[in-house]
Parts: C-alpha cells; sequence; structure tokens
C-alpha cells in the first residue's frame, strides 16, 4: 500500500442569521469552500430553494474535479508519450438520479475533451492517450458510477 495524502478543505456556512434553520425554506444555502492560501469559493445548494445561482455548487465542482483530473493525467501522458498538447478543452456531462428526497446518486459522467496538438495525432493514439489516462485518474477511480471519456474530434 502506497503512502497517505491528506487535504484539507474548510466550509463555512455564511447564511446563516438570527432565524438559523427555522424552517426549510427559511435560511440560504450559501456557503464559501476555502483552502488555505488560495481564492475562496463562493458555494450554494444545488436546490432551488434560496439559493444564489451565480455560486458554485458541490455537484459542480465534484464533476469538475473529475474532468480537471482527467486532463492533467491526460497531459501527463501526452508528453510521457512525446505528444505535445497546445490546448485542452473539456465540456463534462454529469448525470444524477433524482430520488425521493430531491436529491439521489450519481450515474455516470461523461467528459468530452477536445485537444490540440502540435502535429497531427491518429485517431487511435489520441484513443490510447485517452485510455491510459483515465486508468490513472485517481478522482474517476474513487467513484462507483461510470466515467467515459468521449473525445471530441476537430474537423
Amino acid at each position: 500500500m502506497g503512502a497517505l495524502q491528506t487535504y484539507n478543505v474548510t466550509v463555512d456556512w455564511t447564511g446563516a442569521d438570527e432565524r438559523g434553520t427555522a424552517s426549510y425554506t427559511s435560511y440560504s444555502r450559501d456557503h464559501e469552500v476555502r483552502v488555505e492560501g488560495k481564492p475562496t469559493l463562493l458555494a450554494t445548494s444545488d436546490l432551488k430553494v434560496r439559493t444564489d445561482v451565480s455560486r458554485y455548487r458541490a455537484e459542480e465542482l465534484f464533476v469538475g474535479s473529475i474532468s480537471q483530473a482527467q486532463m492533467l493525467w491526460f497531459l501527463r501522458t501526452a508528453a510521457k508519450h512525446g505528444v505535445v498538447v497546445l490546448a485542452y478543452t473539456d465540456r463534462a456531462i454529469a448525470t444524477q438520479r433524482v430520488e425521493g428526497a430531491g436529491s439521489g446518486p450519481f450515474v455516470e459522467v461523461v467528459l468530452r475533451p477536445r485537444v490540440t496538438y502540435a502535429d497531427p495525432v491518429g485517431e487511435e493514439t489520441a484513443a490510447r492517450l485517452h485510455h491510459e489516462a483515465r486508468e490513472h485518474n485517481h478522482v474517476a477511480r474513487s467513484v462507483s458510477f461510470p466515467v467515459r471519456v468521449e473525445p471530441v474530434h476537430a474537423h
């Protein structure tokens, strides 16, 4: 077994007022996500009850972390194989099953990266790079639902 790494994140509910959680609709879901020495992320709930849609939602950050890890592993894999990447954009789409309480598990995430290479790269080589990166994506490997990579090819 490998060494253990820890991550420290502070989540602070900033939506509290003198009424607190007197009722389900009475309180703000606004909160901050902080990591020491980094900009604060303003966040809220995914539910449409007293939420500020300009703030990040936990679900968005969760999907973003899967996509972010995939991109970083892809860049590392490309460099390892001598493939020069000039640009990488992913438009990830997550599907969540909504159950009785208005919440439920994610059932799938589909990553749709569009990659620009310095030199032409065949589809087979590109697919191999994406596959290898997906195999190493530690965030995607930590979830119990499928994370698929469907590269978008430039025409």
